[in-house]
């Protein structure tokens, strides 16, 4: 009897707790969680790391090079100064704008012109319609700037008295805008554009029409 009383007890020792089980099953593999923390760090790491690397080759293959520009041609049909402080203008302006990129196309969304005269506006701003430029294209515009009356400080009118009795006035025009580039089906965000055209056209009192540019130079343009 006392024989089979110990085979019992011997036998319950090797029957576990349930509870004691799972505990142990628990904590059976305690690096698990660490390993697959490294995995998906090393997932994200690598995929972080095709990205950045098909982006350079895009960049490096589809860079785009800025958009040039260039006054060509320059008209004045009205330039009133009599009734200052207020100015009343009325200009033409024939501006080239030329896409160099061989794979990147051009989007221009928002563009307005006006004209300036010693770093103060005189014509008001002037919406211009949207634009697609192609790749490697040249567009020719002529906006009609001016046709309404801009309040202007006196030195700038008594400046232009003068720069027209001399017959060479200095003459900057501004466009103002958004540009996108497309490449491919991929167009990317809008980019604010600012091109500042200078230029020196040959004025005397009481000529009207096309009037002489005084050297073709190119415009600067910020992107």
């Amino acid at each position: 009897m006392a024989e089979r009383d110990e085979a019992q007890e011997q036998k319950q020792e090797h029957v576990q707790n349930p509870k004691d089980l799972k505990e142990e099953k628990k904590g059976a593999s305690p690096y698990y969680p660490k390993t697959t923390r490294r995995s998906v760090c090393a997932c994200i790491s690598i995929f972080l790391l095709i990205i950045g690397v098909v982006a350079l080759t895009l960049w490096l293959v589809y860079r785009p090079t800025h958009p040039q520009f260039k006054v060509v041609g320059a008209a004045i049909y009205e330039l009133n100064i009599s009734s200052l402080p207020l100015l009343s203008t009325r200009m033409q302006f024939t501006i080239l704008t030329r896409n160099p990129n061989r794979r990147v196309g051009i989007y221009y969304d928002r563009l307005t012109a006006f004209v300036s005269y010693r770093n103060q506006q005189i014509t008001p701003q002037v919406m211009l319609p949207p634009l697609f430029h192609e790749k490697q294209s040249t567009v020719a515009m002529s906006p009609v700037l001016g046709g309404g009356a801009v309040a202007v400080p006196l030195e700038v009118g008594n400046g232009l008295v003068t720069d027209e009795a001399i017959g060479v006035v200095g003459l900057r025009v501004v466009l103002l805008g958004k540009l996108r580039w497309k490449a491919g089906p991929v167009k990317t965000g809008r980019y604010a554009v600012i091109v500042k055209c200078d230029v020196l056209v040959g004025l005397k009192s009481g000529v009207v029409g096309q009037v002489p540019l005084l050297g073709f130079p190119a415009c600067q343009v910020d992107i």
